[in-house]
């Protein structure tokens, strides 16, 4: 296991569509690591590996530990006890894992988990707590998930 040492963002800046879009009703806030490329660590891995490209996370090394419907007022007094705060966060560089589209590593932070009851929602977010490595793209989508497929496969 290794630990990640990050700083708590709330609202970051909209980069994705589906953030714009989910923006008004959805509430946001991420571990931000500072001149961290840790997901282009893991992302080499898989290229030298298994020649699989992947596109990086346009917010770089995060993890997203809300990404909820939540109270505006609960919200906005999280935020005001939260934002910029650091946060220990623990993953195994052995739990890569794929859905044959994105490719992550678990993550583990009793912090997260106790902020996120905190504001009354569940410990763990719907995915899991994860740090992104990268998105394989419509032209590697067949090959990831063949890599995906022969992983499961051979118990790697």
């Amino acid at each position: 296991m290794f630990e990640l040492i990050g700083k708590i963002e709330f609202d970051p800046i909209n980069v994705t569509r589906k953030h714009n879009k989910q923006s008004s009703w959805k509430k946001v806030a991420l571990v931000k690591f500072e001149d961290c490329d840790l997901y282009a660590y893991y992302s080499w891995f898989l290229e030298k590996r298994f020649n699989l490209k992947l596109n990086k996370p346009l917010r770089g090394t995060h993890v997203t530990i809300i990404n909820d419907v939540v109270d505006d007022e609960v919200y906005r007094q999280a935020r005001e006890v939260f934002h910029n705060k650091e946060i220990r966060l623990i993953y195994d560089p052995t739990l890569i894992r794929s859905n044959g589209e994105h490719w992550w590593v678990k993550v583990y932070s009793d912090d997260a988990k106790n902020i996120r009851t905190a504001m009354g929602l569940t410990p763990d977010p719907y995915f899991g707590l994860h740090l992104t490595i990268g998105l394989a793209t419509h032209l590697q989508a067949e090959h990831s998930k063949y890599i995906v497929e022969q992983c499961k496969r051979f118990n790697l």
